[in-house]
Parts: C-alpha cells; structure tokens; sequence
C-alpha cells in the first residue's frame, strides 16, 4: 500500500482512525504509516489548503481548514434540514427495514457507494452506527429520532416490516421490496 491509499481512506472516512488502525488497514507498519502521514500534514497543512490532517491523542483525521468554516457550516446547514434525496430515503428505508445492517451489505442492495448517503443520514440524526460497527465495517441502525419523527413506537410498527426485515441480502431471483406490497 502507498500514501495514496492513506490519503483515501482519511478522505472517505467521517470517523478518526488511529495509527494502529490505519497501519492495520494499509497492511503496513506504524512507522511506515506516520511517515505517510508527515509527509500528508506538511502538505495539507499549510494556510491555504481547504483541508487539514488533525491529530488528537492517537486519532487522526483529514478535516476541513478553519480558513473555510464559515462556508462548510453553510453548506452542511443545507445539506442537513434540505429534503432527503432519493438516494437517501432508499438507503434510510434499507437501513429501518434490514437495520442493523453493514455497510457493504447496504451497498450490495444499492449496487453503489453509499459513504456520503451514510453520512448525510448520520449528520441528520436519522442512522448511527451500532455496536456491532468496527473501523473496516461500520453497521447501521435508524436513530431513536427517526422513530420518534415518525410518530411509532418502536421500528416494527413500520408498515410490512415483518415482510421485510429479512436477514438474507435479496438477490436477483428475490422479490423486490415493491412486489412485497
């Protein structure tokens, strides 16, 4: 693995990783990797780049310049209380009909990416990670916000949620959640 894969990873990633995580990941050592990420900070970190590699403790991040807050917090703003997508309301229906559910299992139904949908979702409240989540997989769950919002009293009063709430991934020859109705 090079630096390229290390810059990658921080790019997708909406949580820290730490440098044995990373190292781990990479298939690499820790010095290799903190090699990697000094040569990272010296070019993410000068004043007018809009990204930064941050370090708190053990974990590492690659977030947003300071320089740009006021432009992030205005683009989240509307990317959090504007309408879901469609791209987001079938993932956050994937997630509240087969929750917890992992990443990969999500974007084997969706046959595409689903980090940045994921993390909308995450920043509106409406998915978290769960228990069962580890740095190479993360699981999902609906947010107890979502079922509030929804006015239910717990996830299973969603309609036909015994119907769909099965554990296998649908494959092609499977009914479609559509044929379910």
């Amino acid at each position: 693995m090079t630096r390229a894969h290390l810059e990658a990873l921080l790019f997708v990633s909406s949580k820290p990783f730490t440098i044995k995580g990373l190292a781990k990941l990479l298939q690499s050592d820790e010095e290799k990797v903190e090699g990697w990420l000094d040569e990272l900070s010296e070019i993410y970190n000068e004043s007018d780049r809009g990204v930064r590699v941050v370090r708190n403790g053990n974990d590492i991040q690659l977030l947003s310049s300071p320089d740009c807050r006021e432009l992030v917090e205005e683009f989240l703003k509307e990317e959090i209380t504007g309408e879901l997508t469609r791209p987001q309301l079938e993932t956050l229906t994937i997630v509240a009909y087969r929750g917890p559910i992992s990443k990969p299992d999500i974007e084997q139904i969706r046959g595409i990416n689903c980090t940045l949908i994921l993390r909308n979702l995450e920043w509106r409240g409406l998915i978290e990670e769960t228990d069962m989540s580890t740095p190479e997989i993360p699981a999902y769950r609906v947010t107890m916000d979502f079922v509030r919002y929804l006015g239910l009293s717990s996830i299973e009063q969603l309609p036909q949620f015994e119907a769909m709430n099965v554990c296998e991934i649908l494959s092609p020859s499977s009914p479609s959640p559509a044929s379910l109705e």
